[in-house]
């Protein structure tokens, strides 16, 4: 296999190696750092550098075609989930569509609906073409997927339910316009879609969180394998396993949240309490379901961030630019160019982040390292992690059963002698549960501070 992870005895040599380039020519020998074991995404350590670049071509028309056309069908089934639609296509029904119970059922929820069920197979397709790309960790893979699931639900969601009445009806009069009347139509048609997007959040934001607090598909899931599976404790406890807080698929759903927020404050006020009540109960539920539900899968430092950030930012551009094209239909047309500095601000203080803070996410500073290095020496000069890191990179299928025990006795003696002070919550970045995709299993926390210690 053309790859392989090399441990340093200090910081300070790992920053260099993994931060610079090794070889005059930058092809030869690549280094970069490794995700933490649990991480590793292993079937994709074998695939060539050289391969790489093409594999990302085609996954990038490949979803740019998926993102496309998938318009197509959700435009449709929308058309067809109206009262207007079904008595067009089923003339049949309008006797039954008229009782007040049915009509307003279909006038309610049946878009939302009918949207919701399109988008059920997209996680996992977009996770597929993401794993086809080569990325080596299991959180670049998650961070990729909910990038492109994010874009997807801008152009579908978004825009797409946007400008299903203001495009699609007039879809000629739509192309043949300039680029300048383009935030016109997309001003003109937000605040006539307020409607849809409160029984959006209602179908997929109020009954999603609901879900998560129910749980069904684990629940199912425990009793199927229970009843089929199951012969021994162990494959209890991996049947009873709830799994880990899915980034791909639940953070840019929020994100969309924040759009639709960020976008309706301005132009229809009466959405934000769907929005805030959204908020507050995915805040309450998230939070219980990742302190004692989830099991952390990873560890990545914080690696999500700069996507989030990102998508904040579009999230506002959006937002004024809406407004911006909505000023302009009104009679305060003559102020809508002042607005125009709104967005170019904005992309001015991304701009002016990313030069000022993303390198902590990326980089990791020589100093910092060499203080580091300095400060352990002093505090414990005897600290060794050669007998963890021989073995924590060993590829799942060579590991035996008594590996897990000798990492629980050295995880017991790292946090027994760790310097940290101790706080109320233990962190869980150490879980018993095996990791989803590289199968590798991670040392039980021990009990840091015991009754009577101070």
């Amino acid at each position: 296999m053309p790859a392989a992870f090399v441990s340093f005895k200090t910081r300070w040599g790992a920053a260099v190696c993994a931060q610079t380039q090794q070889s005059r020519n930058p092809t030869l020998w690549l280094t970069e750092w490794a995700p933490e074991p649990r991480d590793v995404y292993w079937e994709n350590l074998a695939i060539p550098y050289m391969s790489l670049s093409v594999r990302r071509l085609i996954i990038g028309v490949a979803f740019f075609f998926l993102t496309i056309f998938f318009m197509i069908p959700i435009a449709s089934v929308q058309a067809l989930a109206s009262i207007e639609g079904i008595e067009k296509r089923a003339p049949f029904l309008k006797p039954v569509i008229e009782i007040k119970f049915i009509k307003s059922v279909i006038q309610g929820f049946l878009p939302g609906i009918a949207l919701k069920l399109f988008l059920i197979f997209l996680p996992t397709i977009l996770m597929i073409m993401s794993k086809f790309e080569g990325f080596l960790s299991i959180s670049s893979l998650e961070r990729r997927s909910a990038t492109r699931y994010y874009i997807f639900l801008i152009i579908n969601v978004f825009f797409g339910s946007i400008l299903t009445g203001a495009a699609f009806e007039q879809l000629n009069s739509f192309i043949k316009q300039s680029a300048n009347e383009i935030p016109k139509t997309i001003g003109v048609a937000v605040p006539l879609k307020a409607t849809f997007f409160i029984t959006y959040i209602m179908v997929d934001g109020w009954a999603g969180i609901a879900g998560e607090v129910l749980m069904l598909k684990p629940l199912i899931l425990y009793h199927l394998k229970n009843i089929f599976l199951v012969k021994t404790e162990k494959d209890r406890e991996e049947a009873m396993d709830p799994g880990s807080l899915g980034f791909n698929t639940g953070e840019p759903r929020i994100q969309l949240y924040f759009l639709l927020g960020l976008v309706y404050a301005t132009v229809t006020p009466f959405l934000l309490p769907f929005i805030i009540i959204f908020f507050a109960f995915a805040y309450v539920v998230f939070r219980h379901q990742i302190i004692n539900v989830y099991n952390q899968e990873y560890e990545s430092g914080a690696a999500f961030w700069p996507d989030v950030h990102g998508r904040v930012i579009t999230a506002l551009v959006i937002s004024q630019l809406a407004l911006l094209g909505l000023m302009s239909t009104k009679e305060a047309a003559q102020s809508a160019p002042f607005l125009i500095a709104l967005p170019v601000l904005t992309i001015w203080f991304h701009r002016f982040c990313q030069g000022r803070h993303k390198s902590a996410f990326v980089k990791y500073p020589l100093q910092e390292a060499m203080m580091k290095d300095t400060l352990e020496r002093a505090r414990d000069p005897n600290f060794n992690l050669k007998p963890y890191l021989q073995d924590a990179y060993i590829h799942p299928v060579f590991k035996g059963g008594d590996d897990d025990d000798e990492d629980d006795d050295l995880s017991k003696k790292l946090e027994t002698d760790s310097v940290l002070v101790p706080t109320k919550r233990q962190s869980r970045k150490n879980t018993p549960a095996p990791s989803r995709i590289s199968k590798a299993s991670s040392p039980s926390l021990s009990e840091v501070v015991k009754d009577g210690d101070p």
